[in-house]
């Protein structure tokens, strides 16, 4: 990598890292470590393939999104079980949507990393189901089919958001 590559990856990771961050984060069920790590190891892989990446941080969200299903595939080999702990019990002074971005944390650590990837893919990114599939390799029915358990369990873990979701509307 050149001098003028080497500022403009700069130039990217100084612009991009807090939105991949926020990705990262939402991937690892909220564990800042896990999130830092991933982004981490995307930038790497990013820094390496520069010159040749035309779109960088569609590269690097491809990246994380594969990275976080293998780490998941390796830990569920090791019959490692990755959680990320709740924290303390709340002050009564915190607002209600804090206390609902708490429940939403703790209910997508309690989601296997392939769910977490299709929700984050889904409705946080916002990207049609095809695309979905394409990213995470999979069908489309997987896509489907995993969204909708997915969505099942987090009405089943935390039904505090089921029961918001129904006061916004």
């Amino acid at each position: 990598m050149d001098a003028a590559d080497e500022q403009r990856f700069r130039e990217f990771v100084a612009a991009r890292s807090p939105a991949l961050m926020r990705l990262g984060f939402l991937l690892t069920g909220g564990d800042q470590h896990a999130a830092e790590d991933l982004v981490q190891s995307a930038l790497a892989k990013l820094a390496a393939r520069w010159r040749r990446v035309d779109a960088p941080e569609a590269y690097a969200r491809q990246i994380m999104y594969r990275q976080q299903i293998s780490w998941w595939r390796t830990s569920v080999r090791r019959g490692e079980v990755i959680r990320a702990d709740l924290p303390e019990a709340a002050d009564r002074d915190l607002n209600h949507q804090s206390e609902l971005r708490l429940v939403l944390r703790a209910a997508l650590a309690r989601l296997t990393a392939r769910q977490r990837a299709v929700l984050v893919l889904r409705y946080f990114e916002d990207l049609p189901e095809r695309d979905v599939a394409r990213t995470l390799g999979c069908s489309v029915g997987t896509v489907r089919s995993t969204a909708h358990r997915s969505l099942a369990r987090l009405r089943e873990i935390a039904p505090e958001l089921a029961r918001e979701l129904e006061v916004a509307r």
